[in-house]
């Protein structure tokens, strides 16, 4: 039986951070694995798109679960967000002869979404909390929390102008 949820939770004084997981295949389900092996490297860590506040947020607490890597580290790991689903993927860079560079996904491989933000740590069960996702808010417009507008409309650029509809 798979996961289908994630906490991290930064001690002595948080925040605490929680994601649904979907889509999740493990190192041993996944092709490239077979040839390569995982480093114990720290990861040069990359994240794509996390431009909103609350994006960013969310970006620095999964950056400073991992210490700051060596520049000749082999490990790579990439959290890219679209639509607020948050992409993992664990690589590794492998040479090819003569003299080429691959990367060689090792696992594991998963999406995963934040619904809640707490100011504490995992214990604390009367920290604050700082973000709750919405599940049945009504919006005119799709909007993304994670990586922020892509362009302002006109009504948003007046939100006090009454719009007869």
């Amino acid at each position: 039986m798979l996961s289908d949820a994630m906490i991290v939770s930064h001690f002595p004084h948080g925040p605490t951070v929680y994601f649904t997981l979907n889509n999740v295949a493990l190192r041993h389900d996944i092709g490239s694995y077979k040839g390569s092996t995982v480093s114990e490297q720290y990861p040069h860590l990359i994240f794509e798109n996390f431009s909103s506040k609350l994006g960013e947020r969310i970006r620095d607490v999964l950056k400073y679960l991992f210490p700051v890597p060596k520049e000749d580290s082999k490990r790579a790991m990439t959290f890219s967000t679209e639509d607020d689903f948050i992409s993992f993927r664990h690589h590794v860079f492998v040479s090819v002869p003569p003299k080429q560079i691959q990367l060689a996904e090792v696992g594991p491989r998963f999406e995963m979404k934040p619904y809640e933000i707490r100011q504490g740590t995992l214990e604390q069960n009367e920290a604050e909390r700082e973000w709750v996702l919405a599940h049945y808010a009504r919006t005119a417009k799709k909007r993304t929390l994670l990586s922020g507008p892509a362009s302002q409309s006109k009504d948003s650029q007046h939100p006090n102008k009454k719009v007869k509809r």
